[in-house]
C-alpha cells in the first residue's frame, strides 16, 4: 500500500522537526518548507495526499496559499494551522473549504488524529458501516419475517432505504447484493401482507387502515392550513421514498423537516387512480358514482387527471371548508419558471397545490430512450439522476423562495415506482389496460398464484367497467407480459421502472411538512 504523502508548510519548520520526525516514525512520507512561494511550486509539479499549512507566515498569507493551492489541486485536503483565533480567519479558511483547523500549540497526536480523520475516513466508516448493517442483519431479517402491521412495514421499509442509501455511499460491492436479497424478501413478504389485509382495510368498522390516498388531504393537509398564511403543498408524481430523501439532502440548507411521514398509495399504483383519489377525498368508485362527469377511467394518466382542481374543490365543499385555493400543474421549464417569478401572487390564497411531473416523465422516458436507460441503469443512478434534475429545477428556487418568506411547504407524491425483472405471462382482449403492473379487463387469463386478483372490484372501492370487470395485480418485482412477442416484449421492458402494482417502493410513500430555518 502507498504511503501517505504530507506537505508540511510553516515558516519555523526547524522547530517542527520533533513532529515530522514523528510522522515519519508512523510511515508518513512528509515534504516540508518554510514559505508559501516554495509550496506552491511543491504542489504544482508533484501530488500530495495532505497539506499542513500556517495561517501566518511572511510574505503570502496561509489564505493566500491556500487559494493557490485549491486553484492547483481542488481536491488536496488542507489543514490550516494557526495561533491566530479570530473568527473571521476562520470564517475565511473555512469557506475556501480546508479539510481541518488547528490552533497552535498542537501536539503529536492532534496531528495524527487529524490525518487518520482525512485520508482513511472513507476506509474508517466503510468498516464500520460493514460491521454495523453486519450487526442488524439478523434483526432486520427478523423484523421482515415477522412484520405483521402497516407501521411494522413502515419501519421495515425506512431501515431497507436507510441501508442502501450508506451501502451506495461507499460503493461497496459485496454488502449491494446481500441488502437486495433483503430488499426482495421484503417485497415478497409485503405482498402477502397485502393480499392477506388490503380489502379489509374498506370495511367501515376496520381499525387496522393506514392513512391512505383519499386521506391525505384531509387528515395530513387541510389540519395545516391557517386563514391568514398561505400553505404550499407540491406533489411530485412518482416520487420515491429514497429519491426523497436523497432530495432532503438538499432541501435542509433551507428548510427543516417538521414531519415526515409514509402513507399508502391504493391500488392501482398509478396517476389515474390514486392521485384522482388524493385530489377527491374519495376511492375511484366513489368518484364514479358521486361525480361521474369527473371520472373517465381513461389509460391514459394525460387524459384522467384533467379534472384535480374541481375534485379539491369539492372535496374541500363536503367538508365545509372555504378556503381561496390555487393549483398549477408544471409540466416544463416554462410553467416552472412563471410560478416561481410569480410567488407573490400565490400569498392570497390559503392552500396552493401544485404537481410537479418531472421523475414520472423521467420514469416513462427511461423505458423508451436508450440514452436514459444508461443514465439510470440502475436505482442508484435513478436517484442521482433525480438529484440532478432536481439541484437544476426551478423546484429547488420555489423552496429557496418560500423558505425566504417563511412559508410552510408539504411535499408528498400519488405513488411511487420499481424496477421489473421478472415477467409474468397474462391474456387478455383488445379493452384490457396496457400498463405492465396492473391488468383490469373483463377477459383476462392468467396464473392466479402469479398475481393479485380482485375478481370483484367494488370490494376494494374501483370501478367495474362491465358486469364483468376484474383486476390484477403484480408483485414485487413482477411484471404482466402479453405471450405475443414474448422475447421482445420481456427484453424491452426488464429493468425498466414500472408502477401500478404492489411493492414498498410504490404503495409505501412520503408525506413531508417542511418549515423554514
Amino acid at each position: 500500500m502507498k504511503n501517505i504523502t504530507i506537505l508540511w508548510v510553516d515558516d519555523e519548520i526547524d522547530l517542527l522537526k520533533p513532529y515530522v520526525i514523528f510522522l515519519k516514525d508512523k510511515g508518513y512520507e512528509v515534504t516540508s518548507c518554510t514559505n508559501g512561494a516554495d509550496a506552491i511550486d511543491l504542489v504544482s509539479s508533484r501530488s500530495f495526499d495532505l497539506v499542513f499549512l500556517d495561517e501566518h507566515m511572511p510574505g503570502l498569507s496561509g489564505l493566500q496559499v491556500l487559494d493557490k493551492i485549491k486553484q492547483l489541486q481542488p481536491d488536496i485536503p488542507v489543514v490550516m494551522i494557526t495561533k491566530n483565533e479570530e473568527e473571521n480567519i476562520m470564517e475565511k479558511a473555512i469557506g475556501a473549504k480546508i479539510a481541518d483547523y488547528l490552533i497552535k500549540p498542537v501536539n503529536p497526536n492532534q496531528i495524527l488524529l487529524s490525518i487518520k480523520k482525512i485520508t482513511e475516513q472513507r476506509k474508517l466508516v466503510t468498516e464500520k458501516t460493514t460491521s454495523s448493517y453486519q450487526a442488524d442483519f439478523n434483526q432486520l431479517s427478523s423484523q421482515i419475517q415477522n412484520a405483521a402491521s402497516y407501521t411494522d412495514w413502515v419501519e421495515v421499509y425506512k431501515k431497507l432505504v436507510y441501508w442502501e442509501l450508506e451501502i451506495e455511499s461507499l460503493h461497496n460491492d459485496e454488502l449491494g447484493p446481500v441488502l437486495k436479497y433483503q430488499k426482495d424478501e421484503a417485497n415478497t413478504n409485503f405482498t402477502k401482507f397485502i393480499k392477506k389485509n388490503y380489502a379489509s382495510w374498506f370495511d367501515k368498522d376496520s381499525s387496522q387502515k393506514p392513512i391512505m390516498s383519499p386521506n391525505i388531504f384531509k387528515e395530513k393537509c387541510f389540519p395545516l392550513i391557517k386563514e391568514d398564511d398561505t400553505l404550499f403543498m407540491v406533489i411530485v408524481d412518482n416520487l420515491r421514498y429514497d429519491q426523497w430523501r436523497v432530495l432532503s439532502t438538499v432541501i435542509k440548507d433551507f428548510m427543516k423537516v417538521e414531519q415526515e411521514d409514509l402513507y399508502c398509495s391504493i391500488l392501482p399504483t398509478v396517476t389515474q387512480y390514486a392521485r384522482n383519489s388524493m385530489f377527491s377525498g374519495l376511492m375511484p368508485l366513489d368518484i364514479q358514482k358521486v361525480y361521474p362527469n369527473l371520472w373517465s377511467g381513461a389509460e391514459e394518466e394525460a387524459m384522467d387527471n384533467l379534472h384535480e382542481d374541481e375534485l379539491l374543490q369539492k372535496q374541500l365543499q363536503r367538508n365545509g371548508l372555504n378556503y381561496k385555493m390555487a393549483y398549477e400543474k408544471i409540466l416544463n421549464q416554462k410553467t416552472g419558471k412563471r410560478v416561481v417569478e410569480n410567488i407573490k401572487n400565490y400569498y392570497t390564497n390559503q392552500l396552493v397545490v401544485l404537481v410537479y411531473n418531472f421523475v414520472d416523465m423521467l420514469s416513462h422516458a427511461r423505458t423508451e430512450s436508450d440514452m436514459i436507460k444508461e443514465l439510470a441503469g440502475d436505482e442508484a443512478a435513478y436517484r442521482t439522476l433525480t438529484l440532478s434534475w432536481f439541484q437544476h429545477s426551478y423546484l429547488l428556487d420555489l423552496i429557496k423562495a418560500l423558505a425566504a418568506e417563511k412559508k410552510r411547504v408539504i411535499i408528498t407524491t400519488d405513488h411511487g415506482s420499481i424496477r421489473v425483472a421478472n415477467a409474468i405471462k397474462v391474456v387478455g382482449d383488445r379493452t384490457t389496460t396496457a400498463n405492465l403492473r396492473y391488468k383490469q379487463g373483463k377477459s383476462l387469463n392468467y396464473n392466479a398464484k402469479e398475481v393479485f386478483e380482485i375478481r370483484d372490484p367494488t370490494s376494494i372501492r374501483l370501478p367495474k367497467f362491465n358486469v364483468s370487470t376484474s383486476y390484477i395485480f403484480a408483485a414485487a418485482a413482477d411484471f404482466l407480459a402479453y405471450p405475443n412477442n414474448y422475447n421482445h416484449y420481456v427484453s424491452y421492458y426488464k429493468n425498466t421502472f414500472q408502477h401500478g402494482g404492489i411493492s414498498l417502493e410504490e404503495m409505501l410513500i412520503p408525506f413531508v411538512v417542511l418549515e423554514p430555518l
